[in-house]
């Protein structure tokens, strides 16, 4: 679904400020990106893999995941840094760090860019995310943004229904 012509500097830079403007109690910025062009892609694909392999993941399932990196011409990490904070605690700072993936994602589509979000055990295997990313160790991948230019519109998938998951109050 996803061509080989990834964004170029100037765009990506206003899909990451759109990324920026999310829901951030007390103004921590806990998150990052890290760009990963396509060299980069293919050295993850390899990592992935190795470890992989070491983990012992389904051979089919890895070789998805390998392919993925290896196509991308361009993945963003939406990486999770949480802040020390005596109010604010880490999984609201998490939940910020996923929000900038969906407002990447979002800009991203209506820009005209195919884009995914992709997460799995390359998110939170702590080699993969030391020898990989270089993340510190209290960080994780909030999700792996695949952006790429549009081949194939991927078909909509069925939807929850919202009546089974709502429960109105009024008093």
């Amino acid at each position: 679904m996803m061509g080989d012509r990834a964004p170029d500097h100037g765009t990506l830079k206003t899909l990451l400020t759109a990324a920026c403007r999310v829901p951030d109690h007390g103004k921590l910025e806990p998150w990052r990106f890290i760009v990963l062009r396509a060299e980069a892609c293919q050295r993850l694909a390899d990592l992935s893999q190795t470890r992989g392999e070491a983990l012992g993941i389904d051979p089919k399932r890895l070789a998805k995941d390998v392919t993925g990196f290896r196509e991308s011409p361009m993945i963003v990490a939406v990486i999770s840094s949480p802040k020390p904070h005596p109010i604010v605690p880490e999984a609201e700072q998490y939940a910020s760090a996923a929000a900038c993936c969906l407002s990447l994602l979002n800009a991203a589509l209506a820009a005209g860019w195919g884009a995914v979000w992709l997460t799995g055990w390359r998110a939170t295997d702590r080699p993969f995310l030391t020898q990989g990313l270089h993340l510190f160790p209290h960080e994780t991948v909030a999700g792996y943004i695949h952006i790429a230019n549009e081949v194939r519109v991927p078909p909509d998938r069925p939807r929850p229904n919202t009546d089974a998951l709502t429960t109105w109050v009024d008093t």
